[in-house]
């Protein structure tokens, strides 16, 4: 039963099944995936080659964790340009993609134009080194940011129960 028609590839629910494996341990081995989903190694392997081309896998990942690595900061950031018509958005663009410590940018609608998530060693390197550095980004007129006390829930796992209906 195909669940979920693409382009050239269709997902079936041992597709799905493989897809929710990988998120949880993308280094389980063909085998235990196997285990898990009712098939062989060699049909796993098969069809995790097919994912991966078909586009489904972006890429594997080892997640590191930011505390024992001494980045115990971590701020949502909301920016917002003086302008929209110029070439102020390609600028911030290009200019946030170099700073290593902005994790995720996303070009959003609302009350500010960027949401940035950036993870410090500490709040002086957060307000002097990458605050300040995107401030003197050309055509940023604002930021606000909050500051993260605790993580209540995160997640790299994306909700795969739609592909089923």
């Amino acid at each position: 039963m195909n669940l979920k028609n693409t382009e050239d590839s269709l997902l079936d629910s041992y597709d799905i099944s493989l897809l929710a494996a990988l998120q949880r341990d993308a280094y389980a081995t063909h085998q235990q995936i196997g285990e898990q989903v009712h098939l062989s190694a060699s049909q796993v392997s098969r069809r995790v080659q097919r994912l991966q081309v078909g586009g489904f896998v972006r890429r594997y990942v080892a997640l590191l964790e930011p505390q024992a690595l001494g980045l115990g900061v971590r701020a949502m950031s909301y920016v917002t340009l003086t302008r929209h018509g110029g070439d102020e958005g390609a600028t911030f663009e290009t200019e946030i993609g170099s700073i290593p410590e902005v994790l995720e940018c996303y070009s959003v609608a609302g009350e500010s134009d960027y949401i940035l998530h950036i993870v410090c060693a500490d709040l002086s390197v957060l307000s002097e080194q990458v605050l300040r550095r995107i401030t003197r980004i050309q055509g940023v007129g604002s930021i606000r940011s909050n500051i993260v006390l605790n993580c209540i829930k995160s997640s790299t796992e994306l909700p795969l129960g739609h592909l089923g209906r």
